[in-house]
């Protein structure tokens, strides 16, 4: 007796063994789902927002208060400008989805984005905040038509079985391409601010002044640049800046290009394991 208790036993932990690998196959990183072009131009739509318009998010509030010497409250009312159409246009993006491809909104999204980035880097350390808001509207115009589009694209290009596994990995590049970008652009802005130190010939810690001026201690770089004046260290931040928006505005160009194509159409493979999983 005691035997066959010791063999139920033995069968009952075989099958938990078996379905507990079974479980854990499913919820391995599928990589396969990166085989689908239009799967692989969604994560790039992901990360699209973070040098186009979450950088802005963060640079934008230094520079304004730290550099221009605007007030809490007015920095703040200002980036209003770039954020207020997000509380509207998304939701209008998608039913725009009706009679536009989600492919032609989300390119033509980002090239406004980029027309904005363009249009303020035209615009140097000083200028009043009514012109400057201008073309931080358009930016955040731009960017509300892909926001508003990319959960739904993330899960619409794959086969519904995988819809979960795909939100996932969506959802993990999303925040990883805000923080990468976040890092990777302050740097650019410091070497950029640095570089053009260097360049005028101004006396000092222009790497010191570079760091101090990216996040906004204008305090910190005068000390680092005690032989230079004032209105030179300006004119390097607000041309550093400059190229880093022509920078942004031609990465995100790209983007939106690339996202052009591969969201464009579906390829054969793609409809017919579509087709199979519906």
């Amino acid at each position: 007796m005691h035997a066959l208790f010791d063999q139920v036993d033995d069968a009952v932990v075989e099958i938990e063994i078996k379905r507990d690998l079974r479980i854990a196959g499913h919820e391995g990183l599928d990589l396969s789902l990166f085989r689908y072009r239009r799967f692989v131009g969604v994560q790039l739509l992901a990360a699209a927002p973070a040098y186009g318009f979450v950088v802005l998010l963060i640079l934008l509030p230094l520079r304004f208060v730290g550099i221009e010497g605007m007030g809490t409250v007015a920095g703040g009312g200002l980036m209003i400008a770039l954020s207020a159409p997000l509380l509207v246009l998304p939701i209008v993006a998608g039913w725009l989805t009706r009679f536009v491809r989600p492919a032609t909104l989300c390119a033509a999204g980002l090239i406004v984005t980029a027309c904005g980035l363009a249009w303020l880097s035209t615009l140097p350390v000083g200028t009043s905040a009514a012109v400057l808001a201008r073309p931080m509207l358009l930016i955040g115009t731009g960017i509300s038509l892909p926001w508003g589009l990319m959960d739904g694209l993330a899960i619409g290009v794959v086969p519904k079985e995988r819809a979960g596994m795909a939100m996932g990995i969506f959802s993990t590049v999303r925040v990883a391409g805000e923080g990468a970008a976040l890092a990777v652009v302050g740097a650019v802005l410091s070497m950029l601010i640095a570089g053009h130190i260097h360049a005028v010939g101004l006396s000092g810690a222009a790497q010191a002044a570079g760091q101090s001026l990216a996040v906004g201690d204008l305090g910190s770089a005068f000390a680092a640049m005690r032989g230079a004046e004032a209105v030179q260290i300006l004119a390097s931040y607000s041309e550093a800046f400059s190229r880093l928006l022509i920078l942004l505005a031609a990465i995100t160009s790209l983007t939106a290009l690339i996202v052009f194509l591969a969201l464009g159409h579906q390829t054969e493979e793609e409809a017919v394991a579509s087709e199979a999983c519906r």
